[in-house]
């Protein structure tokens, strides 16, 4: 074996609780090096002079190109726990405690693996319905001003018009989708259409509505079944605003006006007038967001966050996450779940969120004290990538690399999208040319022909599939079910097309949330890759202890494929029936950039744990003493 490829870290995505009894352990190892991974565990804060080790089995639960990964699930009553692993490729035995050393080796206390305390605060809790939640997208202004009216620009390209209670009166339209959650971009007061430069955060912009008017949609997204989330943008402020006050629209003195200003140790300025602002922008003041005036009205009782959580706020999304130091994200988070555990923040991080270092930082997003969950940036650059031709085993171990880095826990709700007001909309991207090098007149006057257009519905299709059906939680950027296009911003923020909908692409994103609900392999289930061909994708959700499972096939070329259900692929599922998709005799038939779902039970597992019960009987027998021949012979034939 290669110590250089076996790796482990504690109070990670490696070493986590996921209540005060249960715990999950992983460890990396070289890709076939390791014949058998045991975890040994003891209790840290025996008094004793050695430490009284018990074992486990671990299993191998997922590999790629180069790594292959261990798990063991661990439940106990200790909180401070002692551990290493073992490790055999059947002719040489290794101990890893942090470095690589031979049986022989005689460690001390100080060399063991310590997971020192299961504090409640070290414990990642994410809401529970988040798990089964699927994501509507909303910007507010371009959305709706009536029941299936917006008034906003007729050529669709200001998208103006939108109001909170057009958003209300059309949530029977959201529901009938299959979404049981809104993520609304920013509806605080502001002076420009994306309303990230906020004037105050405790009016929702006039042109939106009023607080009333949240208030109310709230409450009846409630009676839906919908829960509401708010975009928070806190790392900044808008230069005009009633903070700032540059430009003197305000009776309030803002930090612009004058030292005195309650609001000036917000803000960090140098010279004559000037100051540090967001990316360089001079509209984007940026805040010191821990100072204590600021932290307070943002994060203190019956601040900013209190304040639209009693208006029925289900949670926030955060803006720029890793643009917020901890003790921001800390108080925040804090003051969130005061309001209770089911309140959830998701952070905005573009990268890797479980190793993210921002500003000579190692963060700790992750850990039990801060996020629940983040924007999944990398998923989406992964399904896009995939569709367009990327190489089907690149794709696997992309998915798997996430899976990995991540504690399951997030996992579950990690937000998965194609589309966002950030960039251009996925139906662009798959089906037209590539608008990073193009101007803003180009993307006003550019739409997509007719024969760009059929091609990108096709792979977004494809993609929505990967979306709703690998782990985590789908987010739908509005109109991108109804085949709404859109460059960059400010683009990608068109009216919603009442009455010029596509209605295949409308009824195929129904039918993909009818699916997803169908099942709770799809709320916390694990992940198998079956097959990764040039033209077909198979892979499996599944429950490990019940056996349940949904295979999903996906064709992303634009060949019809067929695929035979006696395929080995399969051998370790047993079929019951075919969800979704074309079916003859024992052939699965999937057109240009379909689909196909089965429901199965998955069966390894239980042969598994089977064979594994057996060998330990046996072992337990054959430690007995005094056993008759006849006893031997008779209870080997039973397990046998």
């Amino acid at each position: 074996m290669n110590p250089a490829t076996i790796y482990h870290r504690p109070l990670s995505e490696f070493a986590f609780a996921t209540d005060g009894t249960h715990y999950v352990f992983r460890l990396r190892t070289g890709k076939g090096e390791a014949q058998s991974c045991r975890f040994f565990y003891a209790d840290r804060a025996a008094m004793a002079p050695e430490l009284d080790f018990a074992c486990l089995p671990m299993k191998k639960i997922r590999e790629d190109r180069y790594f292959d990964w261990y798990e063991v699930r661990l439940e106990t009553k200790l909180e401070r726990i002692a551990y290493y692993f073992e490790l055999s490729d059947g002719a040489e035995t290794l101990c890893y405690f942090g470095d690589c050393y031979e049986m022989a080796g005689t460690p001390t206390r100080a060399d063991y693996f310590q997971l020192p305390f299961n504090h409640r605060a070290d414990r990642l809790s994410v809401p529970e319905w988040t798990k089964d939640a699927v994501v509507y997208n909303i910007f507010p202004d371009s959305f709706a001003d009536g029941f299936r009216t917006l008034s906003g620009s007729s050529d669709g390209k200001t998208g103006l018009g939108g109001t909170i209670r057009g958003i209300a009166e059309n949530l029977d339209y959201i529901a009938s989708m299959g979404f049981n959650c809104i993520y609304l971009n920013p509806i605080f007061e502001s002076h420009e259409n994306h309303r990230y430069n906020t004037a105050n955060y405790r009016n929702v912009d006039p042109l939106l509505g009023t607080n009333e008017d949240f208030r109310v949609l709230c409450e009846d997204a409630e009676k839906h079944g919908i829960s509401i989330i708010l975009d928070g943008v806190f790392s900044h402020t808008g230069a005009d605003s009633i903070y700032f006050n540059k430009f003197g629209r305000y009776d309030t003195v803002g930090a612009w006006q004058s030292t005195d200003s309650p609001y000036y140790s917000w803000y960090t300025f140098f010279g004559d007038h000037q100051y540090e602002a967001w990316w360089g922008i001079d509209t984007l003041p940026n805040v010191v967001e821990t100072n204590p005036d600021y932290l307070n009205y943002i994060c203190g009782d019956g601040g900013v966050l209190d304040y639209w959580i009693s208006l029925g706020a289900a949670g926030y999304r955060l803006d720029v996450a890793d643009e917020l130091p901890d003790g921001f994200l800390d108080a925040l988070r804090k003051c969130v779940k005061k309001n209770g555990e089911e309140k959830i923040v998701i952070g905005e991080v573009w990268e890797d969120a479980s190793n993210k270092e921002s500003y000579g930082v190692k963060r700790r997003y992750l850990l039990g004290d801060q996020l629940d969950s983040v924007m999944n940036y990398p998923f989406r650059e992964a399904i896009i990538n995939y569709i367009k031709g990327m190489d089907a085993n690149t794709f696997k171990d992309w998915i798997m690399g996430i899976l990995e880095n991540y504690p399951k826990q997030t996992v579950d709700v990690l937000m998965n999208f194609v589309s966002t007001h950030d960039i251009e909309r996925a139906i662009n991207r798959f089906g037209g040319q590539n608008c990073d090098d193009k101007s803003k007149d180009w993307m006003a006057e550019n739409w997509l022909s007719d024969a760009e257009y059929k091609r990108g519905k096709q792979l977004l299709k494809a993609a929505m599939v990967l979306q709703f059906f690998l782990p985590g939680v789908p987010s739908i950027y509005y109109g991108d079910e109804v085949g709404l296009q859109g460059w960059k911003d400010p683009f990608n923020r068109r009216c919603f097309p009442w009455g010029n909908e596509d209605e295949d692409l409308l009824e195929y994103t129904r039918e993909l949330g009818i699916l997803r609900k169908s099942s709770s392999v799809f709320v916390d289930g694990e992940l198998e890759f079956l097959l990764t061909g040039n033209e077909l994708l198979a892979f499996s959700r599944f429950h490990r202890n019940s056996g349940e499972s949904v295979i999903l096939i996906l064709n992303r070329s634009e060949q019809t494929q067929h695929f035979s259900l006696q395929s080995d692929v399969l051998k370790n599922y047993a079929l019951s029936n075919v969800a979704s998709g074309i079916c003859k005799e024992n052939e699965l038939v999937l057109p240009a950039y379909s689909y196909a779902a089965l429901f199965a039970l998955r069966t390894i597992d239980r042969k598994v744990e089977e064979e594994e019960a057996d060998e330990e009987a046996k072992e337990a027998f054959d430690a007995k003493e005094d056993v008759t021949e006849d006893e031997y012979r008779d209870t080997y034939k039973d397990m046998d």
